[in-house]
């Protein structure tokens, strides 16, 4: 078939009722499994941070390795992995990646109590893996059941879901390591990802799809999700914007800890109160977006959260007063929902249900990739250049990202100001 290659003009959900978005089934089963999900991950993150500063005295390379060690998989896989959830089905694809990780997970805890420490990583190895495989399935079944003209909101639902852990999750991650010690946080991880297994057995039925033809391998697919990617003006430059800014974001992700102890004065665990700050940020800014939602395009959403970004990054980074500190985290927070929101509305709004898994695949690498790259050099490039002094980098490649985005704007999602010259791929 031939790909239709205006963009936005991408067939939305279409003959689904447009009830309440509380009402749909689909909806309720992801947020479920993806709120389970989100406390294990919680727990998981915290424990294995402070175990980690506890065992290398605050080493900042070693800190900057359980990003590397969590994000690497991440970049390599999502390459393939969108492909396959193309080609599998959903709900079981959901499932099974769930299910797999607990396994995993209860495999670790194993060489954790009879071998040594470095283990730990592997926690988060096979689990960071798998979402690459569960991620897109997820999307596509958003694709399939959800109205177009709801995606925005669901979006925001999902990302004030994630908002709310941002603020109770710090506390719970610290609160379980503390007095229970890392054993029990991966255990609690392990069982958070068996009960989303479960929940998501309770999803309809997959739907039945057309039989391919046999010379349809997975070669071929991966190549048409490139040349789709390619031949769509707006997904090519969202590949653009997803390296600069992975990087930007990949530069500071390992030092937020060194804000805590350095600039800040604090014990290490201080940490947890700037996260819940942003968080407490996220909530309040998902809110807002969800409300205006359908007021403003995606692009300039998107446009908006990273611009913001780009000033509240610096001045975390320059700040050396506590409550200066907390309400710049909290203002960060109120615009990260615009990021998120943005992004994944673009995604489906201007990719077809087919491409969903595949587009995935292309883009996330990008932003992975550059972002482990900035995650490898952070703790190595913190000394000659200072905490400020990265900050500040980081914080202008949020404003290049911001810039990439603006000629976008002029692209409506009827999609009938497009080039109609491009050659579309065939599929």
């Amino acid at each position: 078939m031939e790909v239709n290659n205006q963009e936005g003009s991408v067939t939305l959900p279409t003959g689904k009722p447009a009830g309440s978005i509380f009402s749909n089934r689909i909806v309720l089963a992801i947020m479920s499994s993806n709120f389970l999900l989100q406390l294990g991950i919680w727990i998981r993150n915290f424990a294995i941070l402070l175990y980690v500063t506890d065992i290398t005295n605050n080493n900042p390379v070693y800190v900057s390795l359980i990003s590397v060690v969590e994000f690497a998989p991440i970049f390599i896989f999502s390459f393939i992995g969108g492909t396959f959830a193309d080609r599998w089905k959903p709900k079981l694809t959901m499932v099974w990646c769930d299910m797999l990780s607990a396994v995993s997970i209860g495999l670790v805890l194993l060489a954790l109590l009879y071998g040594s420490w470095q283990a730990i990583f592997l926690a988060t190895l096979v689990s960071a893996i798998l979402s690459q495989f569960s991620m897109p399935s997820a999307m596509k079944l958003l694709k399939q059941h959800v109205p177009g003209e709801q995606l925005q909101s669901v979006m925001a639902m999902f990302q004030s879901l994630m908002a709310i852990f941002m603020v109770i999750g710090p506390v719970i991650g610290t609160l379980v390591y503390q007095r229970y010690g890392i054993y029990v946080s991966i255990g609690v991880m392990g069982a958070m990802f068996l009960l989303s297994g479960l929940v998501l057995m309770f999803l309809p039925r997959d739907l039945e799809k057309e039989k391919l033809n046999a010379e349809n391998n997975f070669k071929k697919e991966l190549a048409d999700g490139f040349r789709y990617v390619l031949s769509k003006k707006i997904l090519k430059s969202m590949g653009s914007v997803f390296t600069v800014c992975g990087l930007a974001v990949g530069l500071i992700s390992p030092l937020a800890i060194f804000v805590t102890m350095e600039k800040l004065q604090m014990p290490k665990e201080f940490l947890q109160w700037l996260l819940m700050a942003n968080g407490a940020g996220m909530l309040l800014g998902g809110g807002i977006v969800m409300a205006f939602s359908k007021k403003i395009s995606p692009q300039k959403l998107l446009a908006l959260g990273i611009f913001a970004s780009m000033f509240f990054t610096i001045g975390v980074g320059w700040s050396t007063s506590v409550a200066l500190t907390l309400v710049l985290q909290v203002l960060n927070g109120m615009f990260f929902p615009c990021i998120h929101i943005g992004i994944n509305t673009i995604i489906l709004k201007y990719t077809e249900e087919a491409f969903i898994g595949r587009v995935n695949g292309v883009l996330n690498p990008l932003f992975m990739g550059t972002m482990v790259i900035g995650m490898s050099v952070a703790g190595v490039i913190k000394v000659p250049m200072t905490l400020s002094g990265v900050y500040t980098l980081s914080g202008i490649l949020f404003l290049l990202g911001a810039l990439l985005i603006v000629p976008l704007f002029k692209i409506k999602e009827e999609g009938a100001n497009l080039s109609m010259t491009e050659k579309q791929p065939q599929v």
